[in-house]
């Protein structure tokens, strides 16, 4: 067993999953991967079996139903530190989140940060092929977000991260409210409060390549809402 997990997960991602799988493997010699599948109808479940059988350093975790990105990573979450895992990685599966960022946020977390973030928005981050529409709602989202916490973290709604294990032990996993892209917001505004050393570090985020966003209004508005509630009771 390597000492970090890349939890990855999917709903319909068959067309992707063998290639980002590939990918995180071949980008860091350290980490294995968890996918975790909500029952996806196109067959992404079954090939992440077959991959799984083949490689012995992916691991399948399938879960009935689909109940939000926040539900799969802590179902995740908390079977890695059952199994031991002293780095817990969460990215998505659609190439948005590049490999090649991985050593960098392992490394990061290795040399002392016990939360370390992909950032869009610290110097030498950046997103491609978003218009100009997104990126304004991305940063005034992230702005939003800071400013009602209080907290200096430039990018609060990345989902590309590396957790050490003791901020996931201190932080009441069953207490995480949100589903949505919230969660995000969420884990590292309580890791914050619980007193971990939180770093960014620069990714570049790229449009996905296949497939289509899981973006909704409901995320969205439960984002606007969410900072809030956290705000007052975390």
């Amino acid at each position: 067993m390597n000492p970090a997990l890349v939890c990855i997960p999917t709903y319909n991602e068959r067309d992707n999953l063998e290639p980002i799988t590939r990918a995180v493997l071949a980008a860091d010699p350290r980490v294995d991967i968890l996918v975790v599948d909500d029952n996806s109808p196109d067959g992404t479940g079954q090939l992440a079996d077959a991959l799984a059988a083949r490689e012995p350093r992916i691991r399948v975790l399938h879960r009935e139903k689909k109940q939000g990105l926040g539900r799969a990573y802590l179902h995740a979450f908390r079977q890695a530190l059952d199994w031991g895992y002293t780095y817990i990685l969460e990215m998505d599966a659609d190439f948005s989140h590049d490999p090649r960022h991985l050593p960098t946020l392992l490394d990061t977390a290795q040399s002392g940060a016990e939360l370390v973030l992909g950032s869009r928005y610290v110097p030498g981050g950046g997103t491609v092929n978003w218009g100009v529409g997104r990126q304004l709602i991305s940063q005034g989202g992230s702005l939003y977000a800071r400013s009602i916490l209080g907290v200096g973290i430039r990018d609060l709604t990345g989902g590309f991260k590396c957790f050490h294990r003791r901020v996931l032990e201190a932080i009441d996993l069953n207490a995480v409210q949100s589903t949505g892209y919230a969660f995000q917001i969420e884990l590292t505004y309580r890791a914050l409060k619980k007193g971990f050393t939180v770093r960014e570090v620069p990714i570049v985020f790229e449009d996905r390549r296949v497939g289509q966003s899981k973006m909704s209004r409901r995320i969205f508005l439960e984002a606007l809402t969410m900072v809030w509630k956290l705000r007052l009771t975390v």
